[in-house]
């Protein structure tokens, strides 16, 4: 089945970037929003449908492959498109030094922040075919002291991502890369506890700016 509604789906969608960019394309998109949390994504929708839009709530861990699989298959059979896929999803490993890694932080960043994203690629490119986009987030944290466990699997992430926009470049889909501008997000809260939150972007004051670039 094929349809000429927009579909945006957004990994990561409860909270943070992820959230503020689900209410800046609504209405214009129907919104498909992933996360783990149930409760955050009640209320997005609720802010979602306030604006005049529509979404369907995904609450799945995007590390569970089948989950992921049946989720894209689904898409498939009711819309037969993504015309926009906004990667928002990440874990954010305590600092530490190196040599102090906990084994069960650096799986969990593999597991979330490298072997999801090279998971859904393979998912989502039919979905998206040649017109669609796909939109990833980089850090300029990476390769810092302490980023360790965040760094190496971000790092690996944006590498795949840029490789897959290499590939892409004649034939589509397109793929972007966008670096945002500090906000006061959970992540941030864990690396910079102490910081003025106050002094950073809100995420739907950055998350305009972003979607104005693309």
């Amino acid at each position: 089945m094929s349809t000429t509604e927009k579909i945006a789906l957004i990994t990561g969608a409860s909270r943070g970037l992820g959230a503020a960019l689900a209410e800046a394309l609504a209405p214009e998109y129907h919104i498909v929003a992933v996360a783990r949390t149930t409760g955050a994504l009640e209320e997005l929708d609720d802010r979602i449908q306030a604006r005049g839009g529509k979404a369907t709530l995904a609450p799945m861990d995007i590390t569970n492959v089948d989950a992921m699989a049946q989720l894209c298959r689904s898409i498939h059979d009711r819309w037969g498109k993504v015309d926009l896929w906004l990667h928002t999803a990440i874990h954010g490993a305590p600092l530490t030094p190196a040599g102090h890694i906990d084994p069960k932080d650096w799986d969990k960043s593999v597991r979330i922040n490298l072997e999801a994203t090279g998971r859904l690629v393979p998912f989502l490119t039919p979905l998206l075919g040649d017109d669609g986009h796909a939109v990833f987030f980089e850090d300029t944290h990476i390769g810092e002291k302490f980023f360790g466990s965040y760094g190496a699997t971000k790092t690996g992430q944006i590498a795949l991502v840029r490789n897959w926009q290499a590939e892409n470049a004649r034939i589509g889909p397109r793929v972007s890369i966008l670096a945002p501008q500090p906000m006061p997000t959970g992540l941030r809260a864990r690396f910079y506890p102490g910081q003025d939150r106050d002094a950073l972007t809100s995420p739907l004051d950055e998350a305009a700016r972003l979607l104005a670039m693309l």
